[in-house]
């Protein structure tokens, strides 16, 4: 794993001075914890990989009202922070063919590990809304095969790309794989995140 020249003290001082949006804030500590269990599976620096998901977002709340600066404006961020141009590379990378960032729209994602920042942040939102669907609106409530149909409906949160979240299995894992890697690690952090 190359250095991030960002620890996960200084990641959370980022969050907590750049994150005001409590929903924005919990997506990103979501997306750490899926991304540390992703990092666990494939025998790699659980840490760095949690560090990569909790700061892919850190311009959110700057440009959520002009989303052709999302991923743009990470980089002064993470730069004037010390973050070095690899961390600075993936985490852009989930932005990576998006139109609403004319910046990014033509460039490609092209390692595991940013296949699975894309897929592994969108599926928060997935896991997320399946929870709120249940009675008691708790993360242990959600099994892991109601979460596989409401992958396939895609009527259920229209707006988490099921695209996205199949690029994990340009990373290797099979869907059903990563559905489920998803889920127990958010229903590990469920305390946390008040679900």
């Amino acid at each position: 794993m190359e250095n991030l020249g960002i620890t996960k003290e200084q990641a959370d001082k980022l969050l907590d001075e750049y994150v005001k949006d409590s929903v924005t804030k919990l997506h990103m500590i979501e997306s750490e914890a899926i991304m540390r269990a992703l990092a666990k599976r494939f025998g790699e620096d659980e840490e760095a990989w949690g560090i990569i998901g909790l700061l892919h977002d850190i311009d959110w709340d700057l440009t959520k009202n002009n989303t052709a600066e999302h991923c743009i404006k990470s980089q002064e961020i993470l730069k004037n922070a010390g973050a070095t141009d690899f961390l600075i590379k993936t985490i852009i990378s989930h932005g990576y063919g998006m139109e609403a960032i004319p910046a990014l729209k033509d460039k490609e994602r092209s390692t595991n590990l940013q296949y699975c920042l894309v897929a592994a942040e969108t599926l928060t939102g997935l896991i997320i809304a399946s929870a709120l669907m249940q009675p008691d609106k708790k993360l242990s409530s959600v099994q892991l095969s109601s979460l596989k149909k409401k992958f396939k409906n895609k009527g259920f949160a229209a707006r988490c790309d099921r695209e996205l979240i199949r690029e994990c299995e340009k990373s290797g894992i099979p869907i059903d794989e990563f559905l489920e890697i998803g889920l127990t690690a958010l229903q590990g952090i469920s305390e946390k995140l008040g679900f």
